[in-house]
């Protein structure tokens, strides 16, 4: 099951991604993906191992941000591939047919791509900006959302396909983002802020909705 709140890790002045990765899973986050950037592999896969670790301990899915070599490595549960990284076929060929590959997708035509591949879920964004990423694709917003699904509801079936709303997502933003029929959110610096805020996440993103576009 793709779970309708992720977590993606970040370093702080205060937190390392361990740090976060512990935190998410105390305050009752069940999927974590683990997103380092600006490291060498070797240090990238010594901080998966550790989150491995924790994740098990906490019965938390782990998914890996980008590196496919080193979530076969340390047995992550999936990976999830940015635009420019290797086709899904690719990377289940190396992890297996039972690990968890996602995409990042901006387009009508990204998503497409990714559903064709037989992605298990897409992170669509970015709904606004976000310091955590650098080089942001489009911002896309409620509107963006809202046509792009609706376009999306003329060829497929949503539900095969989970969508999952990302980038500088506020508490205010989700019940909006949901509204679109965007399945769930994905979010890194609104829960670094404050883990204690991870229920009140639960309760909003369980909640029935009814679309207003």
């Amino acid at each position: 099951m793709i779970e309708k709140l992720q977590y993606i890790t970040q370093e702080t002045a205060t937190l390392s991604h361990i740090d976060c990765v512990r935190e998410a899973c105390i305050s009752g986050v069940k999927w974590v993906q683990l997103r380092v950037k600006n490291k060498s592999n070797e240090e990238y896969l010594t901080i998966a191992k550790e989150a491995k670790i924790i994740c098990d301990l906490y019965d938390v899915v782990l998914i890996i941000n980008d590196n496919v070599g080193i979530a076969n490595e340390i047995n992550a549960h999936g990976v999830h591939l940015g635009r420019t990284d290797m086709y899904i076929s690719e990377a289940r060929s190396i992890l297996g047919e039972n690990a968890i590959i996602g995409g990042t997708a901006n387009t009508l035509e990204d998503v497409e791509r990714l559903v064709e591949q037989r992605a298990n879920y897409i992170g669509l964004g970015p709904f606004s900006h976000t310091e955590t990423k650098q080089n942001l694709s489009p911002i896309l917003g409620l509107s963006g959302y809202s046509e792009l699904l609706n376009e999306l509801k003329m060829y497929y079936s949503l539900s095969e396909t989970p969508i999952i709303a990302i980038g500088g997502i506020d508490m205010y933003d989700i019940e909006p983002i949901l509204s679109t029929g965007i399945y769930g959110v994905a979010v890194s610096g609104l829960l670094t802020n404050n883990f204690s805020i991870t229920e009140r996440l639960h309760t909003i993103l369980e909640q029935p909705t009814i679309s207003v576009y």
